[in-house]
């Protein structure tokens, strides 16, 4: 068994609540804590790209961990997003940051220079000699505008004891089974596309980074888990329950479309910062109509 298996089943990239007024809401925070913890997640991914961690300021974000990481108590794991597109700005806030509390960091592939391979594999090469603690890859050309190719992570998990994962989320399931098929050992596949978990873990995969769970980690990480156990026909059922209104969540931008439902959840608002703005009306009245069915 991996050193990292606590990293295998569902994470959660935690959504950051906003008040009316635009600032943190600390006990909406609290309240997707205790929700994900209660709906037995693995783990939590504090400061993702669903925690609108580009539109924080620096002491807002120590905020947010600092929260997190008091409100969690020890009861998960906790993975802490560190990334960019200036190397050596990572490299800083990687040394500056406290990572005690944290099982690994979550660093996505440099996004608007759309460096080479080289490039991507050079900017990664320094975090991971710059990190005290583990990391994992984060492929998402739909936000970067580059892909990191299996060749370059094959290169960078055998290069780099201390590189330990990717989140895929290229929605490319050659490429995720080519890593699959040629990765070390202990290196993991974890997707990060909600509606193909299971078939990326029917290929091989070790679990998800996931959106919808904010609002259904119960069923989402009991069909990761069974998944894992190799019970496909219950994870199927799980699966095929929450694939409408995981396409509905996406539909007009993330993470408008999980905080609307945690709204109507009633665990936290909704409100997201500028330049996102809330799901359609169209979008808002569908996923009403689905939250009530699952």
């Amino acid at each position: 068994m991996s050193k990292y298996s606590k990293l295998k089943g569902t994470g959660v990239a935690i959504v950051t609540p906003f008040g009316k007024d635009g600032n943190i809401d600390f006990k909406g925070l609290g309240n997707v804590v205790e929700h994900l913890i209660k709906g037995k997640v693995e783990y939590i991914v504090v400061l993702g790209t669903t925690g609108e961690s580009a539109t924080l300021s620096k002491d807002e974000k120590s905020a947010v961990v600092n929260h997190v990481v008091d409100t969690v108590n020890g009861r998960v794991p906790l993975v802490l997003g560190i990334g960019g597109n200036n190397t050596q700005e990572v490299i800083d806030s990687i040394k500056h940051s406290d990572l005690k509390p944290f099982t690994a960091i979550l660093s996505v592939s440099p996004y608007y220079n759309k460096p080479s391979q080289e490039g991507i594999y050079q900017h990664y090469k320094m975090i991971a000699n710059a990190s005290p603690v583990p990391v994992i890859l984060y492929n998402v050309p739909g936000r970067t505008m580059s892909n990191l190719t299996s060749e370059t992570t094959l290169r960078l998990a055998n290069d780099f004891k201390n590189i330990i994962a990717i989140k895929e989320a290229s929605g490319n399931l050659e490429q995720c089974m080519r890593i699959i098929k040629h990765k070390p050992k202990d290196f993991m596949l974890i997707s990060g596309d909600d509606n193909l978990t299971l078939p990326l873990m029917a290929c091989g995969a070790d679990g998800v980074i996931s959106v919808v769970a904010n609002a259904f980690p119960k069923d989402f990480s009991e069909m990761v888990r069974q998944a894992l156990a190799g019970n496909y026909t219950q994870a199927q059922k799980l699966h095929y329950k929450l694939t409408d209104i995981t396409e509905q969540l996406f539909a007009d931008g993330n993470p408008g479309g999980v905080k609307h439902v945690l709204e109507l959840m009633k665990i936290c608002p909704a409100f997201v910062r500028l330049p996102l703005v809330k799901p359609n009306s169209k979008v808002q009245k569908r996923l009403a109509e689905l939250v009530v069915n699952v």
